[in-house]
């Protein structure tokens, strides 16, 4: 048995309950992780609550996609990881199959790295997510390159953050979108150029100031909603509008024709074109553990939770004011 989170019902946070479980054993091509460590994704509110891109198919159902732990045993036919080894479990499945809010869960093998040395449980949780996602749509997809600039969205969520140091180790140029003023210094210090706080300052002239009219080449929003058509206005000529969430809720216009039929591309991106696609993961798992190693790449965390308190930490999540990653750790 294990404690382990499930919900029964659609709803808010305080529909997660920590109960016992049977653990089982690993099938083939599956690993049974003792978790010490969980990332928090605001994907999980949505798919608890009933609005993410996948609806849950079945009660009770589970939660979670990042973590880190050790090896227990495995299953026929996996190789690469052994018992006893620390890992990290990157998300690479739907939550309607597994999920890791658990002291111990069973994982498909493809989504086990190893962890790297130096990189502790909770910076083993909190570190793959962010980057293979700001990796996978600026580089791997979008070929960012040196001089290029990009406009980051959401820029105090895990993600965000990891664009901001993917961005400054490609040699480009991180333009930093915040609500308010309270997350511009801690913006700033992660390594944006600049930080436009869009509740008070006009996103498309400031853009188009920082970047002498052209605009940028890319922009990586997690928002949509009605607010993609300012953001398509800032993307230079060939540039890309990459939309990897849809936090905003709200119905996404295509923009093109409403702005006359620029050279615009604008695409949906998610983490798992990366982690479902084996030399894809391969690359990604090279490019990140390099910046790892160069101290380049770092998991940002903003605070962390016992696996009791996930209805709080829940809490913390939807209400919009950490900068990094949330993370919730088992007990020893």
């Amino acid at each position: 048995m294990a404690g382990t989170v499930l919900f029964h019902e659609l709803g808010g946070p305080e529909v997660l309950r920590l109960e016992d479980v049977p653990v089982g054993e690993p099938g083939p091509g599956e690993v049974l992780v003792r978790v010490e460590a969980i990332g928090l994704n605001r994907a999980e509110a949505l798919f608890r609550s009933g609005h993410y891109i996948e609806p849950v198919r079945r009660f009770p159902a589970r939660l979670g996609t990042e973590a880190a732990g050790v090896v227990e045993a495995i299953g026929e036919g996996v190789t690469g990881v052994a018992a006893g080894q620390p890992v990290s479990v990157i998300p690479a499945f739907s939550q309607n199959d597994y999920g890791v809010y658990a002291e111990r869960a069973i994982v498909p093998a493809a989504a086990v790295l190893p962890r790297p040395d130096g990189v502790d449980a909770v910076a083993g949780a909190a570190v793959w997510m962010p980057y293979l996602t700001a990796y996978g749509a600026l580089v791997e997809v979008g070929g960012m390159r040196a001089g290029d600039t990009v406009a980051l969205n959401a820029a105090s969520s895990s993600v965000g953050l990891a664009a901001i140091h993917v961005a400054r180790r490609m040699g480009a140029v991180p333009i930093a979108l915040t609500r308010t003023d309270a997350k511009k210094d801690a913006l700033l210090r992660e390594g944006a150029a600049e930080v436009i706080v869009t509740g008070a300052e006009d996103v498309v002239e400031r853009v188009r100031a920082l970047t002498g009219g052209r605009g940028v080449e890319f922009v990586f929003d997690a928002v949509a909603g009605p607010g993609v058509l300012d953001l398509a206005r800032v993307v230079a000529p060939g540039g890309t509008l990459l939309e990897y969430g849809a936090l905003s809720g709200e119905t996404t216009p295509y923009p093109g024709f409403a702005l006359g039929m620029p050279a615009l591309n604008m695409r949906t991106y998610t983490v798992h074109e990366t982690t479902r696609d084996p030399e894809r993961l391969r690359r990604a798992e090279a490019f990140v553990a390099s910046g790892l190693r160069a101290n380049a790449f770092r998991a940002v965390v903003d605070r962390t939770f016992d696996l009791g308190d996930i209805v709080a930490a829940h809490r913390h999540m939807e209400s919009g004011t950490q900068v990094g990653k949330i993370v919730v750790t088992t007990a020893p």
